[in-house]
């Protein structure tokens, strides 16, 4: 018989551990008595043994700000030795942001860490919190996990490749341009192609928390050159830029190009997602593409935005200068992206 697993299970707080106030939902602590009253079972013999470690103050996620990554990857990483998993509990609104930055920030880990959380709290009647929990945990305990996913409703996600498609449907998140980790039905039927590459030498020391200003802008008709010199002007590192289809932008306006060849020039990182769900960025497949790349727009491949901002930021917080930055955001670190 194989030994039993011992996890250590994260309550940063969101939706699964809310309760209800004159003001609607809010997050509320004691979670253990939570579990014990709602999830007995989460004692069986069948799960890995867990130890519950609960944010002194629950965080409502739509608050959470990087300082929290970097916060969260510290507290896996010296609690390393004495667990054989972590599933980190989060709120759903930036739940896709938070399981991206983990994957950067435990570079060469080792050991699963599986986010997940709930649309709807534990203390309802008809809550999704018991199924994702008990999911999340029983993924671990399959060994068949080393790097950071996300568990919630029918799917094990990749953490970088997770964004949120619904408001309120159970299966509030999806991997766009890659398949599931696993698919949860009865048991779990992993899918043998989600083979993370070796993590390079630059992820090799995982960078402390750094001030590092990272916009996101989506491109809209009409746009004005104002905009993006504003940003560049608030002392942006880099901007997620997400574009029209496989990376296009208003290029016949050449005020806006002249605004984007200003900050690239400045030392900008400007990399282009596209703002579709699916697909991936193309810059040569139209003139309109190339426009960008001509005045240093750089692809970001089929990465989520999530995963765009997150890469920035902790390469930023490596110390890295902007064109080694340029540089690695088009390569596949972590599994985030896909070249070809």
């Amino acid at each position: 018989m194989a030994e039993k697993k011992k996890i250590s299970i994260i309550y940063t707080g969101g939706t699964l551990g809310m309760r209800l106030t004159k003001k609607g939902y809010a997050p509320a602590s004691d979670l253990d008595g939570l579990l014990r009253e709602r999830l007995p079972e989460l004692g069986s013999a069948s799960l890995p043994d867990y130890e519950l470690t609960e944010y002194e103050d629950p965080l409502e996620s739509s608050n959470a700000t990087p300082r929290h990554w970097y916060d969260l990857a510290e507290r896996i990483r010296n609690a390393v030795d004495g667990f054989d998993g972590f599933v980190v509990i989060h709120g759903t609104d930036t739940l896709a942001y938070t399981s991206s930055a983990l994957s950067f920030l435990l570079s060469g880990f080792n050991k699963p860490v599986v986010v997940t959380g709930s649309q709807i709290p534990l203390v309802e009647v008809r809550s999704d919190a018991a199924g994702n929990l008990i999911g999340a945990m029983q993924a671990i305990a399959t060994g068949g996990l080393s790097d950071v996913s996300v568990c919630f409703g029918r799917y094990l996600l990749r953490g970088n490749r997770t964004t949120k498609v619904h408001a309120t449907e159970l299966d509030a998140f999806e991997s766009p341009n890659l398949p599931p980790v696993a698919e949860i039905g009865t048991d779990f039927q992993f899918n043998e192609l989600n083979v993370l590459p070796p993590p390079p030498d630059v992820l090799a020391v995982s960078p402390s928390y750094r001030d590092c200003n990272i916009a996101v802008l989506r491109i809209f008709p009409g746009m004005s050159e104002g905009l993006l010199d504003a940003i560049v002007g608030a002392g942006a590192a880099g901007i997620v830029l997400r574009c029209y289809g496989v990376g296009t932008g208003p290029t016949a306006d050449r005020s806006f190009l002249a605004a984007l060849r200003r900050a690239c020039n400045a030392g900008v990182v400007v990399v282009a997602v596209s703002q579709c769900l699916e697909g991936r960025v193309t810059l040569d497949r139209y003139a309109a593409g190339s426009a960008l790349s001509d005045v240093g727009v750089v692809s970001g491949y089929d990465m989520t935005t999530e995963a765009a901002f997150t890469k920035l930021h902790t390469l930023f917080a490596l110390g890295l200068d902007g064109g080694t930055v340029a540089g690695l955001m088009q390569e596949n670190l972590r599994g985030e992206l896909t070249r070809g």
